[in-house]
């Protein structure tokens, strides 16, 4: 039987970490980083890590794949960040 909840889960997952695509894109493409604050992505870049910490211990498999993906992508726009600084 399907678990309504885990949908709902990976639904969510999707949705939020979708919501990086478009900074990740923008940034890629126009080659400049100069309105995005380092220290909040890393803060959240820090975050995410806890939680994909948080969804391995509870063997949730919308919140690793989220959270891993999410990681992902926070990472490239910090990697972004400073190399087009």
């Amino acid at each position: 039987m399907v678990n309504t909840f885990e949908i709902i889960g990976f639904i969510a997952a999707v949705l939020t970490t979708l919501a990086y695509v478009p900074q990740v894109y923008k940034t890629w493409k126009t080659k400049s980083a100069g309105n995005i604050s380092l220290t909040m992505y890393i803060v959240m870049f820090t975050g995410i890590m806890l939680w994909l910490l948080y969804g391995i211990h509870l063997n949730s498999l919308p919140m690793i794949l989220a959270n891993a993906v999410s990681g992902i992508l926070t990472l490239t726009i910090v990697f972004f960040k400073i190399r087009y600084k």
